[in-house]
């Protein structure tokens, strides 16, 4: 069925958002026209506002309004600890665990040389400047469990080995919770790799 030209302008236009496929698109856009105007034009202005205001933080690359992200302004958190994450969500998952008082470094993705994703093309040389500066005794990796995360936690490692600086990996393993039975194998020799001594 043929729609009207400004509503298959929004649909073509909402497709073009990550995850967003045509059909998903067309609920979102009539969803959209059956909206209050107020409401319709609040989200339209936080969607402005957001882009022309969030940008890099000049320390760790986390995405932010200010110069430098809360974290990184914080004096309470451990500046010779540093988290280093693939993506900006990355840092919310971290933080949602309570459990980490330390700060981040955001690559804004993984090295993938088949792609040309070289260590220039992420955050890589802002990391190794952030290091040199003599203050950081720890990195923690926490790239994801994949290909690329896996090759970009090689090549920092490698790095970090050369500026002797502490450098640890996230453990991987089975979730709290999950059945042994229906652990995939990777995980399952993961978690066996990962292993400790119980005390």
């Amino acid at each position: 069925m043929p729609f009207a030209r400004p509503i298959a302008r929004l649909i073509d236009q909402l497709t073009r958002l990550t995850g967003v496929g045509p059909k998903t698109a067309q609920r979102l856009a009539f969803h959209l026209l059956r909206m209050e105007q107020a409401d319709v034009d609040q989200i339209a202005a936080a969607m402005v506002d957001a882009r022309r205001r969030v940008r890099r933080c000049a320390v760790c690359g986390d995405l932010t309004d200010q110069e430098l992200c809360p974290v990184c302004s914080d004096p309470a958190r451990d500046h010779s600890i540093i988290c280093v994450v693939e993506d900006p969500r990355d840092v919310a998952a971290v933080e949602r665990t309570r459990g980490f008082s330390g700060t981040y470094h955001v690559l804004h993705g993984a090295l993938s040389p088949l792609d040309g994703i070289g260590p220039e093309q992420i955050g890589i040389p802002a990391l190794l400047s952030r290091i040199k500066g003599g203050q950081v005794r720890e990195v923690i990796i926490a790239t994801n469990p994949d290909v690329e995360g896996d090759a970009t936690a090689l090549y920092l490692a490698e790095a970090m080995r050369a500026l002797e600086v502490r450098t640890t990996r996230l453990a991987r393993g089975l979730p709290v919770g999950g059945d042994l039975e229906y652990a995939d194998e990777v995980t399952l020799a993961k978690a066996l790799e990962g292993r400790r001594e119980l005390t």
